[in-house]
């Protein structure tokens, strides 16, 4: 799998070649009501996608399903639990057409990730079960994210946020009822460019608004998107984000001299549910170091 080291730390870097050596698994390149309300139909497309961001902030807590094409891994699937105070997420990802089949246990907690499964060969680091390394950082800004390369750049940020991006749209439409997951949801499309979402957040009228709209901007930078972004947005009885897809093509990187296709869906399982990422145990566990 190809990793990009961030920033200009060395340890970072060596860390993240380390971490590049362990994987096995690089590839080849329930929430809300039952129903979706009666009146969401009443509102403009934009209204109501308005409304989904507006409860979005209050998610503290998610329980989440990944699935989709990311850039230089192709396709993937997870399952994940993340925490907002204090910043824990724990993830279970395979990636599908891996040179070899295997699950990537994830966790981040405090400022450490911690890397394990089947997908992962420890064998130079004493068979621990475990590796990890610090500082890590996740569900941050594009600049401020550090998986050390083990999670997709796309796959860094908070699907909290991501799920707000749509906000900046100018052009959101109503599709329709669907059913997401056995909930009855309705579908908006709409697409998003970086000058849209600048324009959103020069609009912003008050700080918390601002601040909003600065967190999608950044959220669209980490998805590496060039040029337009078209996204797809579930919302459930409850006014609730359900479920999101953003496609794409994105900017090319070392690994990808002529740019990819991101096409990632991220759906919402359980909202404000209590979360538990444990720390593995010490002496299961091998540090990379610079």
């Amino acid at each position: 799998m190809g990793v990009s080291a961030r920033g200009s730390v060395p340890r970072r870097a060596t860390t993240g070649v380390a971490f590049a050596a362990v994987l096995l698994g690089g590839g080849a390149v329930g929430c809300g009501g039952d129903s979706a309300k009666e009146d969401s139909a009443e509102l403009t497309p934009s209204a109501a996608v308005a409304k989904a961001v507006d409860k979005a902030e209050d998610i503290t807590s998610l329980h989440y399903r990944v699935s989709g094409t990311v850039p230089e891994r192709g396709r993937l699937t997870a399952e994940a639990s993340m925490k907002t105070k204090p910043a824990v997420m724990t993830m279970v990802m395979t990636v599908v057409g891996a040179r070899r089949p295997g699950e990537l246990d994830i966790r981040f907690v405090g400022k450490t990730i911690y890397l394990g499964g089947s997908g992962v060969d420890t064998s130079k680091w004493g068979n621990k079960s475990w590796l990890k390394a610090e500082p890590a950082v996740w569900g941050r800004g594009a600049a401020d994210n550090n998986s050390y390369g083990v999670l997709p750049g796309s796959m860094e940020g908070s699907p909290v946020v991501q799920s707000t991006i749509m906000a900046g749209s100018k052009n959101v439409r109503r599709i329709g009822a669907e059913s997401v997951d056995g909930t009855k949801a309705v579908h908006y499309r709409g697409t998003v460019t970086t000058r849209e979402l600048r324009a959103a957040q020069s609009a912003a009228k008050g700080k918390a608004s601002w601040q909003r709209r600065t967190d999608s901007i950044d959220q669209f930078v980490a998805l590496r998107v060039d040029g337009t972004l078209t996204m797809d947005l579930w919302v459930d009885g409850d006014d609730q984000p359900k479920q999101f897809r953003v496609r794409g093509k994105t900017y090319p990187t070392q690994n990808d001299t002529d740019g990819s296709t991101l096409d990632l869906t991220v759906t919402f399982l359980d909202i404000n549910q209590k979360v538990t990422v444990k720390t593995p145990p010490a002496d299961d566990t091998a540090e990379l170091g610079g």
